[in-house]
């Protein structure tokens, strides 16, 4: 079982798709600074990718590493930058991307025009210090693209997440219950499929990038960056030494959808999964008991008690909105 945490050395979205619209809110009195007043290219020195699959919390760092005064970033994650080179899970599999037939398309580096999306990226890149030297991006399809992004970008460094699957799965359940499943397979168990599939790919990267001799990614979970994000912190600044001024624990809007501090929503996740939904899920999860144990996972086999909810936000509708 790989720990909670391991460090190293040092297009359109559909409507009703939840997606980040805006940049980050820079706080009162800081100013905004553009790529395209600034050749970025002569003062980025690392390129930093968020590694996880959609619904795992991802979004929360996108947020926080775009208040720190040392990144650039885009108001959208990477794969819907304006002009955005390459396949993106719009056009193939929406929020079950990893499933056949798409998820051959999303990891085939060769689909990718690189030097045209690195153009994109920098033409839309802002910042909160013209001398912010860490370029930050993600989208959940760069799970299949580590190798990739490591050839392609100077200094590529990666930060490895993974969340409770069975929130992961509520919280595609929970708000797309309208997308047509995958031919010939039951929307549930096709969300408890990609997830897997994802978990998979993670394992491999963590294999590969985190326990190498020579490290290039830190490796945490959605839990522990909410129970001990300052050891988060710590972990990512290790990797990444210019992120001074990285905080994890503070209130941010997250997909235009919640303004709340850092909060394990897990609980809120797993008390919306029903009775046939987890069976659903289990059929799946079971085949694959020593993924689920690799991150420190196990299976859950009935619905939690419903929880307290005064400080979360409300949950999602069935077409739209919130994912924890």
């Amino acid at each position: 079982m790989i720990p909670a945490m391991a460090a190293s050395n040092p297009s359109q979205p559909r409507r009703g798709e939840r997606q980040d619209r805006t940049p980050a809110a820079p706080g009162a009195g800081r100013a905004w600074w553009f790529s395209g007043t600034l050749d970025i290219d002569a003062i980025v020195d690392t390129h930093l990718f968020g590694i996880g699959a959609n619904n795992s919390g991802t979004t929360f760092i996108k947020e926080a590493l775009a208040t720190s005064r040392h990144t650039w970033n885009l108001p959208r994650e990477g794969q819907f930058a304006t002009g955005f080179a390459g396949p993106t899970t719009v056009q193939h599999g929406r929020l079950l991307w990893s499933c056949a037939p798409w998820g051959g398309t999303l990891s085939n580096e060769s689909a990718y025009d690189w030097p045209r999306i690195r153009e994109v990226w920098r033409a839309q890149a802002f910042a909160h210090s013209p001398g912010a030297s860490v370029f930050y991006t993600k989208a959940p399809p760069f799970l299949f693209l580590v190798e990739a992004l490591r050839t392609r970008f100077e200094n590529a460094k990666f930060l490895f997440t993974v969340r409770n699957p069975y929130a992961v799965c509520a919280g595609i359940c929970g708000y797309r219950l309208d997308q047509p499943p995958v031919p010939g397979v039951s929307y549930f168990t096709a969300v408890a499929e990609h997830v897997v599939n994802c978990m998979a790919q993670q394992r491999r990267n963590v294999e590969r990038y985190v326990r190498a001799p020579r490290p290039v990614g830190v490796f945490f979970n959605y839990e522990t960056m909410c129970a001990e994000p300052e050891r988060v912190e710590t972990s990512i600044r290790n990797l990444v030494p210019a992120l001074d001024d990285l905080r994890l624990r503070q209130r941010l809007a997250v997909k235009g959808v919640y303004h709340e501090p850092l909060v394990d929503m897990n609980p809120r996740a797993l008390a919306r999964l029903t009775a046939p939904q987890l069976a659903a899920i289990n059929r799946v999860f079971e085949r694959h008991r020593r993924l689920l144990g690799y991150f420190g996972y196990g299976l859950m086999h009935r619905p939690p008690e419903p929880c307290a909810t005064a400080d979360l936000p409300p949950p999602p509708a069935a077409n739209g909105s919130a994912a924890a």
